[in-house]
């Protein structure tokens, strides 16, 4: 009989813990609330800094065509440095992100995504790691800035702006055998806030020169740039910092500052 007494009271004890859960100290389930709580916070703080950041400062596109090949390929996504134009002047040679002045691009079908893949887009969206918007925006190489004379193509095949023929074998793209720089002949005088946008891939490029019909006549208005392109991000194959080449534009800049610089002394 004993036996079976002490047989029993062990059993009866672990029962007796299931039914009865021992409590978690406070201590430590304050320590837990805590964890939770700064995670929270640190979770929220790096999502604002991330809005902040994507909003303000830089945030990241994908390219959707192959018109700034080679400079950029199908599917590269970039960095775009958006304290330009607002604080940093827009240059001639620089790779702008823009939106669409009206026209330049074909009606886009709406992407259906089911509502995780949309939930987590727009989450990367926030912080500047997604772009869904890539396909309302263009991305070209400033050519002319306003009041720039932009003429194509004198009896080399090359670009002229303000009188100044232009070497752009660094970054256009033509066709083999190809010496003119622009399929097309053009003859444009840049109006006020407005820029003339082209793509490196001149002969695949629905571009300024392509977008006269338009209601802005094909020139972007500076209020409709985004940024400036920085660098290739993706793949890492790909990845580069994005030249503006200022020699190829020296030679315009130096004759506008010696043009103002003789106005001022007048």
């Amino acid at each position: 009989m004993t036996d079976e007494v002490l047989a029993s009271q062990p059993d009866h004890r672990v029962s007796g813990s299931k039914r009865y859960p021992r409590k978690m100290a406070p201590s430590k389930q304050r320590s837990v609330l805590l964890f939770i709580r700064d995670l929270l916070i640190i979770f929220v703080v790096a999502l604002l800094i991330s809005f902040l950041i994507k909003t303000f400062l830089i945030r990241s596109f994908y390219i959707p065509s192959g018109s700034m090949e080679n400079t950029l390929q199908v599917n590269d996504r970039i960095i775009v440095n958006q304290l330009e134009p607002d604080l940093i002047p827009i240059t001639r040679g620089d790779v702008i992100v823009f939106k669409d002045p009206g026209g330049w691009l074909l009606p886009q079908a709406e992407i259906v995504q089911n509502p995780i893949v949309a939930g987590a887009d727009w989450l990367l969206s926030v912080v500047g790691l997604s772009a869904p918007d890539s396909n309302d925006h263009l991305i070209k190489r400033v050519i002319g800035l306003s009041g720039d004379h932009v003429v194509c193509c004198n009896a080399l095949g090359q670009m002229s702006v303000n009188d100044i023929p232009l070497d752009e074998s660094a970054y256009a793209l033509l066709p083999a055998g190809e010496t003119k720089v622009s399929r097309d002949d053009f003859d444009v005088t840049i109006p006020a806030d407005s820029l003339w946008m082209m793509g490196d891939n001149r002969y695949n490029s629905k571009d300024s020169r392509y977008n006269g019909e338009t209601a802005g006549k094909g020139y972007v208005p500076v209020e409709n740039v985004v940024g400036r392109a920085l660098v290739v991000s993706w793949p890492l194959d790909h990845w580069a910092w994005l030249d503006d080449y200022p020699d190829v534009f020296r030679e315009v800049e130096q004759t506008e500052q010696g043009a103002q610089h003789e106005q001022g002394a007048q």
